[in-house]
């Protein structure tokens, strides 16, 4: 393996730099990982209180700024059910100058039925994602629907999108446990990841919804859905951090070949609908793993800590993120960032 230090202060050349990880190169891994944030969206709805669209415009352009290029923006469900997101149709026409500012930044959205894209459609959405589920009890209490009936309401929705040119994604929840249910079967999350394919989604984000994953599940799920034919390069994980096991789960997925990896600055996040989910996988906890590993991300980790220290301060709490803490102080929210 190649090791490579971090350059290190010039007032003690015998200590170590701690704003960088020194890199030691593991080339059983891949070079290069995209990350998709999904703070702004996953992260916010879990909010209490409400963000104001401006703050959450500035935060995206912190996000894109920062060297993030995959910024999932906002959803497009009903504000009775998500209020925290009630102004998408305010917040994506806000985001316009920043595909001009960034090349190649994409800014997906979630819609969950026909009305749902129509809306985004409307507002300028050019991506977006359906959210589905592994089981039957959480497809229900968060769809209100059974497992075969939600991938129905989808499949117009993938149609319609793709028919417009849009890439579509499909979320699938609860892959590894259920808080109703238990452990999931592999087989009963690839049987349901098909069907999301076979409807036209380009890439399949697989949930560990409430956190219970180990490295062993991840390898056993990966591994089943190279079995089934699906190409790795087709797949996504997104882990939350429950037990701790997030940054553990993903250097397993990578190690099967996964490039994209789902997280959220600052660590926000969990899910409204499973009340034993926590936070997602904070994203500047991933990318010191992944610099320390030497693989590109693209992303300025200082100007991320920032971006996440100030919005710890919009939020008026401390960001969970253990880079952030390191990096920033034990606040997460240092007087320095701007």
């Amino acid at each position: 393996m190649e090791s490579t230090r971090t350059a290190q202060p010039a007032s003690d050349p015998n200590a170590l730099d701690l704003g960088l990880p020194s890199v030691v190169r593991d080339p059983a891994l891949p070079a290069r990982v995209r990350i998709h944030e999904v703070g702004a969206r996953d992260g916010l709805q879990n909010e209490s209180a409400l963000v104001p669209v401006e703050v959450k415009a500035e935060f995206i352009a912190r996000l894109a700024a920062a060297g993030l290029r995959t910024i999932e923006a906002t959803s497009f469900v009903h504000p009775k059910w998500v209020p925290q997101l009630a102004d998408a149709e305010e917040l994506l026409p806000r985001l316009t100058e920043l595909r001009g500012q960034y090349p190649g930044l994409r800014l997906p959205v979630l819609v969950p039925n026909e009305r749902g894209l129509e809306r985004a459609l409307a507002h300028g959405a050019d991506e977006v994602a359906v959210f589905a589920s592994a089981t039957e009890t959480f497809a229900q209490r968060n769809l209100n629907r059974s497992m075969a009936e939600a991938l129905e309401m989808f499949r117009p929705v993938v149609g319609r999108a793709t028919e417009h040119g849009l890439t579509v994604r499909g979320y699938l929840s609860m892959c590894f446990g259920d808080p109703w249910e238990g452990p999931v079967a592999p087989e009963q999350v690839v049987e349901a990841g098909l069907r999301l394919i076979e409807l036209g989604c380009a890439e399949l984000s697989l949930g560990d919804t409430i956190g219970v994953a180990t490295p062993g599940q991840v390898a056993a799920l990966l591994e089943a859905f190279t079995r089934s034919g699906v190409p790795v390069a087709r797949l996504a994980v997104h882990f939350h951090d429950t037990y701790g096991q997030a940054l553990s789960n993903t250097l397993t997925a990578l190690r099967h070949g996964v490039t994209v990896v789902d997280s959220s600055a600052g660590g926000l996040g969990g899910c409204p609908y499973a009340k034993s989910a926590t936070g997602n996988l904070a994203t500047e906890d991933l990318v010191w793993m992944l610099h320390g590993l030497g693989i590109e991300t693209g992303v300025d980790l200082a100007a991320l800590v920032g971006t996440s220290a100030w919005l710890a301060r919009q939020l008026g709490r401390p960001s969970p993120s253990r880079a952030v803490q390191a990096l920033a102080g034990p606040t997460g929210s240092p007087s320095a960032a701007n």
